[in-house]
């Protein structure tokens, strides 16, 4: 049985959000990975039946917590969703128990009580039942709202940018204990981010919303390894996208910002209208040698970047290419003034520009933390 169905759609200022996806299997962690004011926590308030969509339906383990036609609208306290906000919402006067023990799932007190002590041995803050959230470290405070969570006995956990006001350290110690919490929970989850590189390393699956509309979900390694669409190259971190077409031969893509032809070896249909190379797949060798998948370009600048070098290199059609390589391998090459970009063809990526996707200069692409791209 499919965990969760979502198929809605909502108007907001400016845009109207069209969202649809499913969990196939309990355990399954699926990012919503977009930029900002793209509709991800918004598809989160829709499904925790905070906020309600204009049509549509939401179903969860058979259960439908929504469906327009049918006029169903269950409220929150039915749905079995928890929501870890982004602030984390403690009660400021409650203490770590009272917080834990608000949310928690039974019959009696004394089942309650039983349930969130056994929530908060499991968030390891035994020692802190009296203390209050002003008390609490911020890594505490995450610790609190997911045993209150977690002791609700929630089919599905809701997590809306959960480190976006934390320092990279903090982020990091906190990420790690949130993904043993998320890989221990025996339902499915959806992990809202902006953060590439935080989606990769912690979710199975993604799907990219752009201007409140979804692309297919995919895993994590097919949306970075071989993106579809240009707002999910974008979003994954993309930095060289041009323009192309279909050229002759099968596998050959026409670049036209870029003045050159490719081939790939990714699968290419006839809906293909954009190119992407990520900057650290291209080999490089000084000096200007056409070629097959090569790119004759002018160095128009180098940027010492912190632990690497970024090469911007002028193609033959005037655009500019972003190439990043190790520091030491530039350096090897004697800072030419000219150089010959390589790129296989199993990492030329045809992309379409489809319902979600964006032009690419417009695109809003996260940059903090993220993978080499």
């Amino acid at each position: 049985m499919t965990v969760l169905e979502v198929d809605i759609e909502k108007r907001l200022r400016g845009f109207t959000l069209g969202v649809s996806f499913s969990l196939e299997r309990p355990e399954e962690i699926m990012a919503l990975l977009g930029p900002s004011g793209c509709g991800k926590s918004m598809t989160l308030r829709c499904i925790a039946g905070i906020e309600r969509p204009d049509a549509g339906r939401i179903v969860l383990g058979g259960r439908t917590l929504f469906d327009s036609e049918a006029k169903v609208d269950l409220p929150p306290q039915r749905r079995h969703v928890g929501y870890l906000f982004q602030s984390y919402a403690l009660f400021p006067t409650m203490t770590v128990e009272q917080n834990v023990l608000s949310g928690a799932f039974g019959a009696t007190r004394e089942e309650r009580l039983v349930r969130a002590r056994r929530e908060m041995a499991a968030m390891r803050l035994d020692g802190l039942e009296r203390h209050r959230p002003r008390e609490l470290s911020g890594g505490q405070q995450q610790r609190c709202a997911m045993a209150r969570i977690l002791a609700s006995d929630p089919e599905l956990v809701l997590l809306d940018e959960p480190f976006s006001a934390l320092d990279g350290y903090l982020r990091w110690q906190l990420e790690l204990e949130l993904a043993d919490v998320l890989r221990g929970f025996p339902g499915g989850a959806v992990y809202v981010s902006h953060n590439r590189d935080e989606v990769y390393r912690m979710c199975d699956t993604v799907c990219v919303l752009d201007h409140g509309r979804s692309d297919a979900k995919v895993s994590v390694h097919s949306l970075f390894g071989a993106p579809a669409s240009v707002a999910a190259a974008l979003i994954s971190g993309c930095k060289n996208v041009s323009r192309a077409r279909v050229a002759g031969e099968a596998g050959a893509l026409a670049c036209d910002d870029w003045g050159v032809t490719l081939a790939t070896s990714l699968p290419c249909s006839g809906d293909v209208s954009h190119v992407g190379i990520r900057a650290h797949y291209f080999t490089t060798m000084p000096g200007l040698h056409p070629g097959p998948n090569a790119i004759p370009c002018e160095v128009d600048r180098v940027i010492d970047s912190t632990f690497s070098t970024i090469v911007m290199a002028r193609t033959p059609a005037g655009a500019l290419l972003r190439y990043e390589c190790d520091k030491d391998m530039w350096a090897s090459l004697g800072n030419p003034t000219q150089v010959t970009l390589g790129i296989a063809p199993e990492k030329v990526m045809p992309l379409v520009f489809g319902a979600a996707s964006q032009e690419a200069g417009n695109a809003k692409v996260a940059t903090e933390d993220a993978p080499h791209a």
